[in-house]
């Protein structure tokens, strides 16, 4: 079942109606299977219609009834031909329709209906009868004839064009639809799968990257060796060294943290190798680092990708000799630490740049754990948001909240760049404006979220920049670009898949892909922009 109220929020599919209501002065209706119009509703009196035909006959209840009888009759008709486009007269007898199926695996789920314009062949006989018509239904049949002069008049080739634009927001609906439903397939997967660890310590999710997260975990746990967490921040660096020493023969030892873009050089050797009392202004005792406070336990060093070198090289000898010099001390101390280390950087290019020492990093390297971002485990977000939602909810010793499908649909689409981080503190927000609502709805989303587009995609971008100047042929040739380029990148180059998602054989979008210079070995060859 189609989720025609969220259509209208789609970007890509406003946009080609303003297209089309623009450029030939037609109205976008949505029918469902039985031929009932989905995105108009008779109550809303501020809606203006490109179409002066529209303009004249939905206010009118009389007349608003003869062209939604209209639609409910053809589509009947529709149901029982297999054609996927055709173009009809209008229920004033002289206009033009066009009727576009909505079709998933061969199932007719609704159709695009395009109302209306006048082709070439209309003649003064058509518009007298259409006159008579029109005061059967109550209307004032001078302003009808002063709105059927004001209808766009097509030629054969922009009839072509103007049915080309139809099918696309067809096409955009499917893939839309497709898409909701595979997310919801996904979601309920990940609901049955209860085989499946959600959770590891306070890490959640079942994606397939948290999976092997956790097998790397259980492997780690119970070893002595020294571990590099790697990944983005906001990713959750700190949980899985707290989950490291926790499930290790070390946990019931201290787990200190320490943050080493936090201190200069001189207060950082201090923090943690400790000093001697009058080794530096300020120094009025003898004090242990953190190095001496882990002792027996696991040393966090986060971020330590901003450690200057010298201070690099003293933790390379703590680490390869187990021993350490206070500042402004004479004596070596032994400690016996576990170092996990994290960083948001890049090391084997600090190496090649001289900022990062190959000693150290071979050191810290010895167990290598990857921390997926959010964006590459969304499968995991409904896990996520209700955890938060609960978690938030419960401490606020609040009724438990809940994200409408709509919410849910743009917390899918927002790539987060902030990751779990962000989207933590996205539900709080959330839970604090929402007030008394049990169900949050998506006008409650800071803006980037609910502004955001599916996937950051290239074809919402290029729509949303859409030049509605200019030739008809050249901007459905930009469309049609853009849906290909974005489609490529979405199916991994798999053209089969790609053609049956936009209704084209196999050849035509080959032939389409060399058109428009998307082929791949021209791409890794650097012969195409």
């Amino acid at each position: 079942m189609i989720n025609w109220e969220a259509l209208r929020h789609i970007h890509v599919i406003r946009k080609l109606q303003a297209i089309i209501g623009q450029w030939f002065h037609s109205e976008i209706f949505f029918l469902d299977e039985r031929g009932v119009v989905r995105n108009y509703d008779p109550a809303d009196r501020q809606r203006e219609f490109k179409n002066p035909l529209c303009a004249n006959l939905l206010p009118k209840e009389a007349s608003r009834e003869a062209v939604l009888r209209f639609f409910r009759e053809e589509s009947e008709k529709l149901r029982e031909v297999s054609i996927s486009q055709t173009i009809t007269r209008g229920p004033m007898g002289f206009e033009r329709v066009a009727f576009v199926r909505i079709q998933e695996d061969n199932e007719t789920l609704g159709w695009v209906a395009a109302y209306c314009y006048l082709d070439q062949s209309i003649g003064p006989k058509a518009l007298q009868e259409a006159g008579v018509k029109v005061a059967s239904l109550g209307l004032d049949r001078e302003l009808f004839e002063s709105a059927a002069e004001r209808m766009k008049v097509l030629s054969d080739s922009e009839q072509k064009y103007f049915l080309e634009l139809v099918d696309l927001v067809s096409q955009e609906i499917v893939a839309f639809h497709t898409e909701i439903s595979k997310r919801e397939d996904r979601i309920k997967l990940l609901n049955s799968e209860l085989g499946n660890r959600y959770r590891y310590d306070q890490m959640i999710g079942k994606s397939k990257p948290m999976q092997e997260l956790y097998s790397i975990l259980d492997k780690v746990a119970s070893t002595e060796a020294t571990v590099l967490v790697q990944g983005e921040n906001g990713t959750g660096k700190e949980l899985i060294a707290r989950s490291v020493h926790y499930n290790s023969p070390r946990k019931t030892a201290s787990f200190i943290t320490v943050n080493c873009s936090a201190f200069n050089e001189n207060l950082l050797d201090s923090e943690l190798f400790g000093h001697v009392k009058g080794s530096f202004t300020g120094a009025i005792k003898d004090k242990k680092g953190l190095f001496e406070a882990a002792h027996n336990g696991t040393l966090f060093l986060d971020e330590i990708g901003d450690m200057s070198l010298s201070m690099q090289v003293k933790l390379l000898r703590v680490l390869q000799q187990g021993t350490l010099t206070p500042v402004g001390g004479t004596e070596e101390r032994k400690v016996n630490v576990r170092v996990v280390a994290a960083t948001n950087r890049d090391l084997k290019s600090m190496i090649e740049e001289g900022t990062f020492r190959e000693d150290l990093y071979y050191r810290i390297n010895v167990i290598n754990v990857h921390v997926p971002a959010l964006r590459e485990r969304k499968e995991d977000l409904p896990v996520l948001v209700d955890h938060f939602l609960i978690t938030a909810c419960k401490e606020k010793n609040l009724e438990l909240k809940q994200l409408n499908a709509r919410a849910m649909e743009k917390i899918y689409d927002y790539q987060w760049p902030g990751n779990v981080r962000e989207l933590q503190n996205e539900i709080e927000r959330l839970i604090v404006l929402s007030g008394a609502e049990t169900r949050i709805g998506p006008d409650l989303l800071s803006a980037r979220i609910r502004e955001s587009s599916p996937g950051g995609g290239a074809s919402a971008k290029s729509m949303g920049g859409f030049n509605l100047a200019g030739r008809l042929k050249d901007a459905v040739e930009e469309l049609e670009r853009a849906m290909i380029k974005e489609g490529l990148k979405r199916t991994k180059w798999n053209k089969s898949k790609l053609a049956k998602e936009l209704g084209i054989s196999r050849a035509g979008l080959i032939m389409k892909v060399e058109k428009y210079g998307m082929d791949k070995r021209k791409l890794a060859r650097g012969e195409v922009a």
